[in-house]
């Protein structure tokens, strides 16, 4: 339901939402939603293939970031840095404090500008693809090659929102419409990155307990029908308060009274990544989608990173068809016109398309652990190496005595699931002697407004829990790989 705090005026701009009831916005807000980069998100699902095991997962991400606009402001009227709606919805109001809260609420509505088809599945293809490899574009008048200007930008969806924000200054364009309202693009830009010189912008937007995380895990729970992401908003909300920093800077934290709220959230996001992200049965779809975007890409059959950049620069309508529509419509035509030898890449595409799942590998090496996550442990690199190892065992008997049809499918996550970062890992990697200035850890404050960080905390479970975190691999194969590998009593018959 809507923050008591937060009345629409009268005639004001409403969206009414699923989880928090009407959403009052403004007049460059409304442009900005209305624009056909942002309309592009309505097409993208949050949750990638999770529908695939969770039917309601069909949610957007044009809800989500509304979501997260409203939490951004929810938090700063809490926190007591917001300006009045007065001075919020009026475009000519910019003293800094206005603009600020302004800013912010748009870096919130524009943090996920960038998103990938399928979200991270897709995006983790073009991070891994990179750009040295691209061949030249084709001119859509002549069909002549023609170079690229290459940019050093990352394949990920942070650096094409940012292309975004700053590059489209046309009719239609988030540049032509913040500019227009007096914002500067490389403000908000920075507060999305979690670059801004102002610490609680970073914290607000990038941080263990972030206006993001406070709208996803509900969202997310809401559509799934799973519960593990639920926790007690308000109340966290309503014990938000700020401290002094130092060096002219003001951070965030909580109120001791709400230290065990934080703990439940931090907890909730943990098991919500644990069963439900890493749940095997949708993430197996996920790491399918990577590997046969990575193959679309090295066969030139999607569009490279390079080429959604000058599509942006240029208002090529294809940039807004780039959606899920559009990578599950490239896999059927593929699929179709046989535009693809691999036979391994051409039933990953099947399977894809028709929902057949890949077969997954039980060994106990393989096995979902927690493990720690002090600076000094091996433990992480020693059940990679272990992985690595059996999976190299597998594949040569897949070499030796298979059919050229078998394939393995190894998904060693990048990022493990983790409560929050332990107090050494913070000490190790401070950007400056005060703690209470780092960004992302969250800050308990005391009443006369002393801040502690929540794992130093001698009464708290983020004190023990922190340590460890949830390394969730896992193994896939084919239906001829699996049987072959059964045959020999190399893996655990679990099906």
């Amino acid at each position: 339901m809507a923050s008591p705090t937060q009345r629409p005026l009268r005639n004001a701009r409403i969206i009414y939402d699923v989880m928090y009831g009407f959403i009052p916005i403004t007049e460059w807000e409304e442009k900005i939603i209305n624009s056909p980069f942002f309309q592009r998100l309505r097409w993208i699902r949050q949750l990638g293939f999770a529908n695939y095991i969770f039917p309601g997962a069909e949610h957007n991400r044009f809800a989500h970031v509304i979501g997260v606009m409203h939490s951004m402001d929810q938090m700063l009227r809490s926190l007591g840095l917001s300006v009045p709606d007065s001075e919020l919805f009026d475009p000519r109001a910019k003293n800094p404090q206005a603009m600020l809260h302004k800013s912010l609420r748009i870096a919130a509505l524009l943090h996920d500008i960038g998103t990938f088809p399928f979200s991270h599945a897709v995006e983790y293809a073009y991070i891994r693809h990179g750009n040295d490899a691209r061949s030249p574009s084709l001119d859509r008048k002549t069909g002549a090659r023609k170079s690229r200007v290459k940019r050093a930008l990352p394949n990920s969806h942070e650096h094409l929102g940012s292309f975004i924000i700053k590059n489209t200054r046309f009719d239609g364009g988030i540049t032509r419409i913040l500019e227009h309202y007096g914002f500067d693009v490389q403000t908000i830009s920075d507060i999305i990155k979690g670059e801004s010189p102002t610490l609680f912008a970073n914290q607000l937007m990038h941080s263990d307990l972030d206006a993001d995380r406070m709208d996803y895990l509900m969202r997310d729970a809401h559509y799934t029908g799973i519960k593990y992401g639920m926790f007690d908003r308000e109340y966290i909300l309503a014990n938000l308060v700020t401290y002094d920093a130092g060096e002219g800077q003001i951070a965030f934290g909580v109120r001791d009274n709400a230290l065990h709220a934080v703990e439940d959230f931090l907890i909730s996001r943990f098991s919500w990544y644990s069963q439900v992200i890493k749940n095997q049965g949708s993430a197996k779809f996920d790491v399918m989608s990577t590997h046969v975007a990575k193959a679309f890409l090295e066969h030139n059959l999607i569009h490279q990173f390079q080429d959604l950049l000058e599509m942006i620069e240029k208002r090529d309508e294809r940039f807004f068809w780039w959606n899920d529509n559009y990578f599950m419509t490239r896999c059927q035509d593929i699929r179709y016109n046989k535009l693809i030898s691999d036979p391994a890449v051409n039933e990953l595409v099947e399977m894809l398309i028709f929902r057949k799942p890949p077969k997954t590998l039980h060994h106990p090496v393989f096995e979902h652990r927690l493990v720690s996550d002090e600076n000094d442990s091996k433990e992480r690199e020693g059940r990679v190496t272990k992985i690595q190892k059996k999976v190299a065992e597998f594949q040569k008997v897949i070499d030796q005595h298979g059919t050229g049809k078998e394939w393995l499918l190894v998904d060693i996550p990048e990022r493990d699931v983790v409560f929050t970062r332990p107090l050494s890992h913070i000490v190790k990697k401070r950007s400056s002697e005060n703690l209470y200035r780092e960004r992302d850890p969250v800050k308990v404050v005391s009443k006369n407004g002393t801040p502690s960080l929540l794992v130093e905390r001698e009464n708290t479970l983020m004190r023990l829990l922190s340590g460890y975190v949830n390394f969730v691999p896992s193994v896939y194969a084919n239906e001829s790989a699996y049987q072959l590998l059964r045959s020999r009593g190399l893996i655990e018959d679990k099906h």
